[in-house]
């Protein structure tokens, strides 16, 4: 299999590229997204809520982050849900 991202060879069953660290389509179909909630401990800018929800729903963590960024100067509701979040996601083991 090949890394969407860099164009790499990785394991079959890898749900991480090992050259890049980004999120792989394997064979469970979902993008290697994770079925719990979890703010990582690297890669984290505040408080990791963003990378925890891209890592969740195997989406690209600038796109979420930039989201989140419109969502609280077009309206506030970012601010409050990144906060509600930050409480009830726990910190990655």
């Amino acid at each position: 299999m090949y890394c969407n991202a860099c164009g790499k060879v990785i394991p079959d069953d890898a749900r991480l590229c090992s050259y890049c660290g980004q999120a792989v389509q394997g064979s469970q179909g979902t993008a290697g997204a994770r079925s719990e909630w979890v703010r990582p401990q690297l890669g984290r800018r505040i408080a990791g809520v963003c990378l925890g929800v891209a890592r969740h729903f195997g989406w690209n963590v600038t796109t979420i982050r930039i989201v989140w960024l419109l969502l609280f100067l077009f309206g506030g509701t970012g601010g409050l849900l990144y906060l509600i979040l930050w409480v009830v996601m726990p910190n990655e083991a």
